[in-house]
Parts: structure tokens; C-alpha cells; sequence
């Protein structure tokens, strides 16, 4: 007795060898199905972590290493004498005063230009400071000095074509304005656009005098942080405010950090469609399997044993696809970062080129995952080979189903609801992780009705057909097929249902993401035309250059806007504020509110937060709202919520009479015209250009609606087009495992097809049989597909969008695409099927019926 245990495990693993040997496609198809979806999880993570690193070493090459940093809330800064105020903090050992200015360069490109003082800065934040060329000699130190020295770095050099030595012009639109190439900066990094001068230069050359935007602090190294942080919040004007590494920290992956995870965890749908996959390969192993398994437990075979034994297979599945799945995934990452740079789409990273950062942490992650997948794929079909009596599996072999067993609902009755409340919770961490949860539960609970949906979706053919079964013989064949064995059609259509599903899903979102944009720009782009001055945050177009415009030929109406960014929270990114003119009584007008507006008291100024900036700062109308303006922190009534779809972090618009009043601000940088009846939209353009200031007009950027609109849409696909090839990938996947389900489960029905051929069924009605079949499945499959990528995209539009992103949006059903997909699913089924079945009945009819005797 004591060599039992040794026998069942060798026929154990026998079994297994013989199965891989007899369908090795099917076992490939779902180790493949595995290495795909952690090979795209792992790319993408690569992708995003590198593109992270270097931009938080381009971050760190313009802040520096400074213990703390006190910061401008707006662009134009704040009054220089706040520095000797912070220097003389008890516990600063060190201030180092700094202006920050961002100059346009050509392709729509940023130049960022910092002042230093030279003296300071190389105590507090030495990587900042330029290397002369050799080449100056012995007195190349004091070049840091020199009014008109700039050190570049390697791309900011590249971008204006700088020769060592000779001069530069930083900024197209002052000519006179010009600089001497005297160093490199070697901190910097290959892709920062990165100019350093001395700041006395910069304060005069740059129209920043008297102004500061940032002022780098060292502390003592005994120095109480908190204390010292207290103390400097105490002295803060309102257009200045405290940072620390950990909140610019914050700040930075709060960027992209939405983006992301959104994208890692589409990167998880051919993961989780994998993991179906594996549950398709397994049911139907344990299916082919069950006499023999049946054969070992009247033998003695545990069924701990038995249990164990499919665990283990489905854990080797998953050590495979993973491993090859994490090589596959950093070629992927390699080739992305070499072709595409750092960005997937999003735009977070553009100008980035990072090089590749290998994580081991990340790596076992997704192995784990891989792993985990496949044994949970493996879980269902090893209980189902417990619960089945050994007497039976011994009698009826293969197919131990009573057609007159209806399917239960017991599993979907449970994950469905949970589902929808797990949709009901709110974000943790500021992600819609109960969202992502809410769309798997679904998911679950979808497929396990599927065989449910089947019987429903079938039965009224089968009461037709059934009067006349001799006319609609293979037709007839294939529903009593279908209907006998609706469990094992549940096996076929799990991966096609899973990665349809979510196709569906991701569909709907984006037809309603995109038309929601669409009729967005329709509704806000009501001029004419549009004009922009790049690069004016600080300045702009004064009264003067207003009036100028407004009187040129061809101009009926010309409304002017002033958009800047406010430094809110440290641990955020900055918000936008909008001035142009807004009728407090009527703001519908020129605002696409949310809800009603509400009526602004008498003696308040208003503002209208965006959608993304009301659920990030959990401001509501009626609500007082204090912002930074004129250098004080100005008490503004919330009088209503506006649909944004161009600001993630979020907007404020105010009249500009209001911003005007509190700012002393005249100037602006953009406006809206209306052309008089029969005026030429090119001949008015050209009458604005010139009539711009001449510092400006080189600057200036004049569009019209159309193609604004057409550039906005083109930037959405390209954020989309990861999403779309994600998807892509997705339904291949599942279609793949489709075409291994129907091949394994045709070829294992030899018998029956040899019974049918012996009485006198025709091939080709077998065929017309099997086509029908598949027909049948991918109809079946199909509408459960878009019924749950209906409730799918629901949670996306609903609960995942407005947690991650903070949009709301209208739901647009793109029905052309729908048809479209379950015609070919249904069409991809058939000819699946026929093709398995052309092997099938390969063999002689009589050796298959003989087979079963």
C-alpha cells in the first residue's frame, strides 16, 4: 500500500503528457494567451516607468536638490523681497533666490530659462550651474558672470542650432534681445530644453524685475523640518507657496498617474481574456479525461490528488506564458521606447526618449499574475471534475450531460449584483478600483449565465425547426447539439464573450467620449475665428493692441480671453483660470454649464469651476472658493459648474471685468472674432497680422473652428490609439482560443460523426452542420458580448471616467460598429468550425463508429 500513492501520481502525470501530446495547439494557444497579456502589462509598465524616471530626473535637473522650495503660484511671481525674509529663517543655511521663465520655440516646443544667483546656487543647488567651455581659458569662471552668458543644455543647444561661442537668440520675437553660448549644462537631462543665466540678466533681459518664481531653501542639518516649514508658511504672501520634495513628488506622478493605470489595466484584458482561455483548455481536458479520471478514483485516487494534479497543470501553463510573456514584454518596451519615445498615446510625455528601466519587483508581479490567472482559470473545471460521479463518467464517457438538466443561475444570481454594487463605491486613492472590480465581477457573472442565455437565445429555432427536421436536417442537428450540451458551448464561447465583451465596452466609451468632445468644440467654438499669442502667460496684447484689432478691417466682433495657471496645492497640478466676458445673470451664454447656475449675490464676484476642478476640490455651487489673485487670496462665490474636456486638473473661468479689478491685469493672449457678413476669413487674418504689435506678431496663431476641431480629434485618437490596439490584440486573443476550443472539441466528437456518416448522413451535411453550429456560437456568443459590454461600458462612462479623468459625458451607441462585430463573429465562428471539422471527418466512418464499440 505503501507504493499507491507513487502509481497515482505517475498515471497522473501520464495523462497529462498524453493530453499535451494529443492537443499540444490547444495547450499552446492558452500558454500564448498568457504570455500576451503579461507581455502587454509588462511593456506598458516599462513604458510608463521609464518615461516616469526621466522625467523626474528632468524635474529634479531644473529644481535641484534643495531641502525645500517656495514657488510662485502664478507665472508672473512674486516680490523679490520675500527672499531676504526666508534667508534669515532660523534653520535656513541657505536661500537661493531663482527666476523661472518658459520661452516658445519653434514645433510648439518650451524652453525653460532659469535665473541664478551664482553665488547662492552653488551652495544650495550646484547641479544647476553651467560648465564653460574649455576653450574660454583661464577666466571661463567668471563667464558665469557676464550679462549676456547662456549655458544650454544638449537639446535646448540642438533646438536653437547654438555654436559654442557665438550668439543665440532665446525667444524668435526679440530680436535684439540675444545671448552669448558660453557652457553646457552636463546635469541636465538629453531631452530638457534647459537654458541657466546669470539672474540679474535674466530679471532685466526677460521683463521680470522686482519678480521671483521660485526661491530654492538648505536647512540646517540639525534643523527641525517642521519647524522651519511653519515658520516659512507663516511669512507667505498669497502668490507664493511651500514645497517639498515629497509633495513635488506627488505632483509630478499625479500627472500621468490615471492615464496609466487606465492603460495597464486594458493591458490586463488579454490577461484576463488568457485566463478564460486556459478555463476553455481545461474544461474541455477534463471533459476528454473524465473516464480515465473516473477509472483512477474507483482505483483509490484521492480527490485532493486529483484536484492538485489540475492546479498543477494550470500553475505550468502559467509559468510558461509568463516567463515568455516577460521576455516578450521587454523586447516590447524596447522597441516602444526607440520608436515611439516614452509616449503611449496620452501625451504626458512626448518629449521624452527615455532609456529602458528593467523592475525586478514589477516582473514578479506579473509573474505572479500570470500564474494566478491561469490556476484560477483551472479552479471551475477541477471542482466540475470532482462533483461527477466515478460510475457515471465510467458509463457514458466523454459527455456526461443530461440535455434535460437545465443550466443554473446560482453563480450569476450572486456575481452579477455584487458587480453592481462594487460600481457604487467610491474611488480609493483617487483610481476606480472598485470600477475595475464592478467590470471583472460582470464579466464573471456574464459568462457563467452564458449557458442560461444559450437555452433562451435558442429556443424558439429549436420549437421551429423541430416539425421539420428532415427538411432542416443540419440545421436541426446543430440546435439539438447546442441544446444538449449547453455547458460545453459556455467552454467555447468563454474567451470570445470575454474579449467581446470588453471590446464593446471600450467601444461605447470611446464613441461617447469622443462624441461628447465633438459636441463640446461644436458648442464653445462659435467665432469665426480664433487667435492665440504663444508663450504670453505673463504679457500680451495691452489695450491699446486690443482696440487696434477690434478696428481692423473685416472684424464685426472681438471678444478677449486671459488664461493663466494658479499653483493651488502643492501636491496638484496647476489649474487654469479663464477670464473673458461672462454675464453673471446669463452664463450659459458663453459657458456649457452642468446643472443650473446660481444666482451670485449682490456684492460678490463669481467664478464657474470646471467638472474636473469641482470633484478634485470637492467645490460645489454656492460654496466661497479663495484664490490667489493681485498678490492676496481673493473670496470668490461659486455660481455654477462647466463641461471641460481640454483641462484634466481642472478650470476657472470669471468675468474679465471682475479679473481685471482684482489683478490690475489689462493684458491679453487670446481672443475670439466674428467676421462682418461677406468678409474673407484669410484677407481679415492677414489685416490682424498686421496690425499686431511687432514683438507679437511672430507669435501669433490664427485658426478656425474646423481645424481646431480637426486637431483636437486627431490628438484624441492618438491618445486612443493604445486602447484600440490593446483591444485589438484582445479579440485576436479570443478568437484564437475560439478556433482551439472548436478544433479540440470537434476532433474529440470523431465517434459521433462517424455514427452519423454510418446512417446515412451526407459530409457535406455534417459540414453544414458544424457551420451552423459555430453560426449558432457566435451568434450566441455575440449577444452576450454586447450585453455585457453594454453594462461594461456603463461602469466605464459612469464610475471609471469621471474617478480617473473627472469627466462626465453623454452615452453614444455606435451601432454600425456593433452589427458590424457580431456579423463577423458570427461569420469567424462558421468558418472555424468548418475548417476543424474538414479534419474530423478525415478519417473512415467506420473505424470512428467501431471506435465505440
Amino acid at each position: 500500500m505503501a507504493s499507491a500513492p507513487g502509481w497515482q501520481t505517475l498515471a497522473l502525470r501520464w495523462m497529462a503528457v498524453a493530453e499535451l501530446r494529443a492537443h499540444p495547439a490547444r495547450w499552446m494557444t492558452a500558454a500564448l494567451a498568457i504570455a500576451i497579456g503579461v507581455a502587454l502589462g509588462y511593456a506598458v509598465h516599462l513604458v510608463n516607468r521609464s518615461a516616469l524616471d526621466e522625467f523626474a530626473r528632468a524635474v529634479q535637473t531644473v529644481n535641484g536638490a534643495a531641502d525645500l522650495q517656495v514657488q510662485a503660484t502664478q507665472a508672473r511671481g512674486f516680490d523679490e523681497n520675500l527672499y531676504p525674509v526666508l534667508a534669515r529663517i532660523p534653520g535656513v543655511t541657505q536661500a537661493s533666490p531663482v527666476v523661472e521663465v518658459t520661452l516658445p520655440l519653434p514645433e510648439r516646443r518650451r524652453l525653460t530659462v532659469l535665473g541664478l544667483d551664482v553665488l547662492r546656487a552653488a551652495r544650495v543647488t550646484p547641479a544647476l550651474l553651467g560648465r564653460p567651455f574649455p576653450a574660454n581659458g583661464a577666466g571661463a569662471a567668471f563667464d558665469l558672470f557676464e550679462q549676456d552668458a547662456v549655458y544650454l543644455s544638449s537639446a535646448a543647444a540642438s533646438a536653437l542650432d547654438a555654436q559654442p561661442g557665438q550668439t543665440v537668440r532665446l525667444d524668435a520675437s526679440t530680436p535684439d534681445v540675444q545671448w552669448t553660448y558660453r557652457g553646457t549644462l552636463p546635469s541636465a537631462s538629453d531631452s530638457r530644453l534647459l537654458a541657466v543665466m546669470d539672474i540679474a540678466a535674466a530679471q532685466w533681459k526677460l521683463g521680470a524685475l522686482g519678480r521671483l518664481q521660485r526661491i530654492d531653501l538648505a536647512l540646517q542639518p540639525d534643523a527641525d523640518a517642521a519647524a522651519v516649514q511653519a515658520a516659512v508658511r507663516a511669512v507667505l504672501p498669497a502668490d507664493a507657496q511651500l514645497v517639498t520634495p515629497q509633495s513635488e513628488a506627488q505632483r509630478s506622478d499625479s500627472l500621468s498617474r490615471a492615464y496609466r493605470v487606465n492603460l495597464e489595466m486594458l493591458a490586463m484584458v488579454a490577461l484576463l481574456t488568457g485566463g478564460f482561455l486556459v478555463y476553455s483548455a481545461q474544461s474541455l481536458s477534463v471533459v476528454r479525461r473524465r473516464a480515465p479520471f473516473a477509472l483512477l478514483r474507483v482505483l483509490g485516487l484521492r480527490r485532493g490528488a486529483l484536484l492538485r494534479q489540475l492546479l498543477v497543470e494550470g500553475a505550468a501553463l502559467g509559468v510558461l506564458g509568463s516567463v515568455l510573456g516577460l521576455a516578450l514584454g521587454a523586447a516590447l518596451a524596447a522597441l516602444a521606447l526607440e520608436l515611439l519615445g516614452g509616449d503611449l498615446g496620452g501625451g504626458y510625455f512626448s518629449s521624452t526618449r527615455p532609456s529602458l528601466s528593467l523592475s525586478p519587483l514589477a516582473a514578479l508581479v506579473f509573474f505572479v499574475l500570470g500564474v494566478a490567472v491561469a490556476i484560477a482559470g483551472s479552479l471551475w473545471p477541477a471542482v466540475q471534475a470532482l462533483q461527477v460521479q466515478a460510475a457515471v463518467a465510467l458509463k457514458s464517457g466523454v459527455d456526461a450531460t443530461d440535455p434535460r438538466q437545465r443550466p443554473r443561475l446560482r453563480a450569476a444570481a450572486v456575481l452579477l449584483p455584487l458587480g453592481a454594487l462594487a460600481a457604487l463605491a467610491p474611488p480609493v486613492a483617487g483610481l476606480p478600483l472598485f470600477g475595475y472590480a464592478s467590470i471583472a465581477i460582470v464579466l464573471a457573472g456574464g459568462i457563467a449565465a452564458t449557458p442560461w442565455l444559450s437555452r433562451v437565445l435558442l429556443a424558439p429555432w429549436q420549437k421551429r425547426v423541430e416539425t421539420q427536421a428532415t427538411r432542416f436536417a443540419p440545421l436541426y442537428l446543430a440546435l439539438k447539439r447546442l441544446w444538449g450540451a449547453p455547458g460545453q458551448a459556455a467552454v467555447a464561447l468563454s474567451g470570445v464573450v470575454a474579449s467581446t465583451s470588453l471590446m464593446v465596452a471600450m467601444a461605447l466609451m470611446v464613441a461617447s467620449f469622443r462624441g461628447s468632445v465633438d459636441e463640446w468644440m461644436h458648442n464653445i467654438l462659435a467665432a469665426d475665428v480664433y487667435l492665440r499669442i504663444e508663450g504670453a502667460e505673463g504679457g500680451g496684447l495691452d489695450p491699446a493692441a486690443q482696440a487696434r484689432l477690434k478696428a481692423a478691417p473685416g472684424v464685426a466682433h472681438m471678444a478677449f480671453r486671459r488664461t493663466l495657471l494658479l499653483r493651488l496645492d502643492p501636491q496638484r497640478a496647476p489649474v487654469a483660470l479663464l477670464a473673458s466676458p461672462v454675464d453673471p445673470a446669463n452664463p450659459q451664454i458663453s459657458l456649457p454649464l452642468v446643472g443650473a447656475a446660481q444666482a451670485v449675490p449682490p456684492g460678490q464676484m463669481a467664478v464657474w469651476v470646471s467638472e474636473p476642478f469641482a470633484m478634485v476640490y470637492g467645490t460645489a455651487p454656492g460654496q466661497t472658493l479663495a484664490l490667489p489673485l493681485g498678490g492676496q487670496m481673493r473670496t470668490l462665490f461659486v455660481a455654477g459648474v462647466w463641461r471641460d474636456y481640454s483641462r484634466q486638473f481642472g478650470a476657472l473661468a470669471m468675468d474679465e471685468r471682475d479679473y481685471e479689478a482684482l489683478t490690475g491685469d489689462a493684458a491679453r493672449a487670446e481672443a475670439a472674432i466674428d467676421l462682418r457678413s461677406g468678409a474673407s476669413a484669410q484677407t481679415t487674418i492677414e489685416a490682424l497680422r498686421q496690425a499686431l504689435p511687432p514683438d507679437l506678431a511672430g507669435r501669433a496663431e490664427f485658426a478656425r473652428p474646423g481645424e481646431i476641431r480637426a486637431i483636437a480629434l486627431k490628438i484624441f485618437d492618438r491618445s486612443f490609439a493604445a486602447t484600440y490596439a490593446l483591444e485589438a490584440i484582445a479579440i485576436l486573443v479570443g478568437m484564437a482560443g475560439v478556433a482551439a476550443t472548436f478544433s479540440a472539441q470537434t476532433l474529440a466528437r470523431t465517434r459521433e460523426f462517424g455514427m452519423l456518416r454510418h446512417i446515412g448522413v451526407l459530409r457535406r451535411q455534417v459540414l453544414a452542420m458544424l457551420a451552423l453550429e459555430g453560426a449558432l456560437l457566435g451568434g450566441v456568443g455575440g449577444v452576450a458580448g454586447l450585453a455585457l459590454g453594454t453594462v461594461m461600458g456603463q461602469v466605464l462612462i459612469q464610475v471609471v471616467n469621471p474617478q480617473s479623468f473627472h469627466w462626465t459625458m453623454d452615452t453614444r451607441w455606435p451601432l454600425t460598429l456593433f452589427a458590424a462585430l457580431w456579423i463577423g463573429l458570427v461569420l469567424a465562428s462558421a468558418l472555424t468550425a468548418v475548417v476543424a471539422g474538414r479534419s474530423a471527418l478525415s478519417s473512415d466512418a467506420v473505424r470512428a463508429v467501431r471506435e465505440d464499440w
